[in-house]
């Protein structure tokens, strides 16, 4: 099979909202032609749509790898380490162990890789607010809103925080 075809494929279940299929198609497509970078890309774009961060880490690597000088490459895999970095950070303050230093540690190495993550200033926000440093969790959920002025959770957050400092 030509490469091309698969892609093809994966487009038109892409638009059919089948994302399975999709990212079977485009691995088609990386076995028709493994030195192919945008294959790879591609597939972990629709990796990371639906939500299997692990393997959209891995092809955007392989771009990279496949291709070291394309910026484009270099961004999308710089947004997928930082949306693991967030989940990861996520987890950390599921267990309810009381330590903040390193989930706040990987959401700024998160913000390092991807400046333009709603999510890691989101939760960084939150941190700050229930560890007590309003001031903080206020400048976060500014910058959620600076990137995303609709974005709710930001908007009653920030509401909170500013109605603490009039009381």
């Amino acid at each position: 099979m030509d490469g091309e075809v698969g892609i093809r494929k994966a487009y038109e279940y892409i638009l059919k909202g089948d994302y399975e299929q999709a990212v079977r198609w485009f691995e088609a497509a990386i076995l028709a032609d493994p030195g192919n970078a945008d294959y790879y890309y591609k597939c972990s774009i629709t990796c990371a749509r639906s939500g299997k961060w692990a393997k959209a880490l891995a092809y955007a690597e392989e771009a990279v790898l496949l291709d070291e000088h394309s910026n484009v490459y270099q961004l999308h895999l710089h947004t997928v380490q930082s949306k693991q970095l967030i989940i990861e950070a996520s987890l950390i303050i599921e267990e309810a162990s009381g330590e903040l230093e390193e989930p706040v540690r990987l959401l700024q190495e998160a913000l390092r890789l991807d400046p333009l993550s709603e999510d890691a200033y989101l939760l960084l926000g939150a941190i700050y607010g229930e560890a007590g440093f309003d001031e903080l969790a206020v400048k976060n959920f500014t910058m959620v809103l600076g990137l995303n002025p609709q974005h709710t959770e930001a908007i009653d957050r920030l509401a909170y925080y500013e109605g603490k400092r009039r009381t």
